[in-house]
């Protein structure tokens, strides 16, 4: 598996990256590979994501800068931005067990928060990584002709306000925490790239 950085990049050119990414691995062009990043503020719904749980009017993100995008990968609604590390496993299954490759984002994700003294754990039918009854990671993947993307979302030092404007996740009442939040200040931003990726490569070498 290879690990790419790629910094701060906008939602849209992210997804027009992990469909060139997509296509290269069809052909085999490339190894699996987890694509880490951040994005600026931006909100995305799910294939069946509900429009509701977004508490705030659309005119008001808006004028904010905040961009609302509805999205092919699974799950609901949820926000991204500055702080949080974003993943997108750009892997070729070997057989299309889309819910054991969630499952093992989940673990790698527990794993990798293990390592900064974090327990975490996963909840049976809520998607995800919560750290006692708050979601620290979401989850939510694609899949074309067996290539996965979308991926991941953990929170390290994001601003958790955010989370306020939504039902992250479609979940009523849920709240989030972050590493910075449960630790009182953040690891590195490459520390952690370093251990997910590590986690990811164990977890998910099973899929191709």
């Amino acid at each position: 598996m290879d690990t790419l950085w790629l910094g701060e990049v906008e939602y849209r050119e992210a997804l027009d990256l992990q469909f060139d990414y997509m296509e290269q691995r069809a052909k085999d062009k490339i190894p699996d590979t987890l694509l880490l990043l951040t994005h600026p503020h931006v909100y995305t719904l799910g294939r069946s994501g509900d429009e509701a749980n977004l508490l705030v009017p659309k005119e008001l993100l808006a004028s904010e800068g905040i961009l609302l995008e509805r999205v092919g990968r699974g799950g609901d609604i949820t926000y991204h931005g500055p702080g949080q590390l974003v993943g997108y496993p750009v892997f070729r299954m070997k057989r299309p067990e889309v819910h054991r490759f969630v499952r093992s984002i989940e673990t790698a994700l527990v794993d990798a928060l293990a390592w900064f003294d974090i327990k975490s754990h996963i909840i049976p039918g809520l998607t995800g990584v919560w750290a006692g009854d708050k979601k620290i990671a979401s989850i939510g993947v694609g899949v074309r002709r067996r290539i996965t993307y979308h991926g991941f979302a953990l929170n390290v030092a994001t601003d958790l306000s955010y989370f306020r404007k939504i039902n992250m996740c479609g979940l009523k009442g849920r709240e989030v925490t972050s590493i910075a939040d449960l630790k009182g200040s953040a690891p590195p931003m490459a520390l952690v790239c370093a251990r997910v990726s590590a986690a990811a490569a164990r977890r998910l070498s099973w899929v191709s």
